[in-house]
């Protein structure tokens, strides 16, 4: 029995219609978990901070506006945060030749703890302490580790909410580094933290 043309273009038109329903769930779906990292952080002017280090004097976000920044919240009391830390460690290494900073902020209330196991995992980049947590509550942090990447404009570009894979960093990382527009003086935004 013959195939009707007609038929066959029609089957072969639903069948591209339900792989781009697909792709477009597929993309509202990452879209939405991305926008659960952080709600309405994503594009907007990072919440400036200043907070002190655990071996050092206090440190300011702004301080490093015309950088890329990624800013690593975390917690003595999360299994995973060890590793992330190592992991941006790698990282920073590797790309702070290129102006890249890294700033790792605990959340932890217990200060002997929270220094305790900063030095227990130090990394190159400055290791601060959020202990009431207002910058994690500026940042609307939910979950550790959360990593959030901002640009020279101090723009957040990117948020991982949990791990990431290397690769994801990389990218991003070099997305960043290549993105050499001018720094507003103003980007960041304001805070009395």
């Amino acid at each position: 029995m013959a195939r009707n043309p007609l038929h066959a273009r029609w089957s072969s038109g639903l069948l591209r219609l339900a792989a781009l329903t697909l792709m477009g769930v597929a993309a509202a779906s990452a879209a939405a978990v991305a926008s659960a990292a952080a709600p309405g952080l994503i594009g907007q002017a990072a919440p400036d901070f200043a907070l002190p280090a655990v071996d050092a004097d206090n440190v300011r976000l702004s301080e490093y506006l015309g950088q890329p920044v990624i800013v690593l919240f975390w917690s003595s009391r999360c299994a995973v945060c060890a590793a992330q830390l190592s992991r941006l460690d790698r990282l920073y290494d590797t790309y702070r030749s290129s102006g890249l900073m890294v700033l790792a902020v605990s959340v932890d209330s217990d200060l002997v703890r929270a220094q305790r196991y900063a030095r227990a995992h130090a990394g190159h980049f400055p290791i601060l302490l959020d202990r009431a947590e207002t910058v994690a509550r500026a940042y609307a942090i939910e979950r550790l580790p959360t990593t959030v990447l901002i640009d020279r404009a101090g723009v957040v570009r990117y948020v991982h909410d949990g791990r990431a894979e290397d690769r994801s960093y990389i990218t991003q990382i070099r997305a960043l580094l290549d993105d050499t527009d001018e720094a507003p003086q103003s980007a960041l935004g304001s805070s009395d933290h």
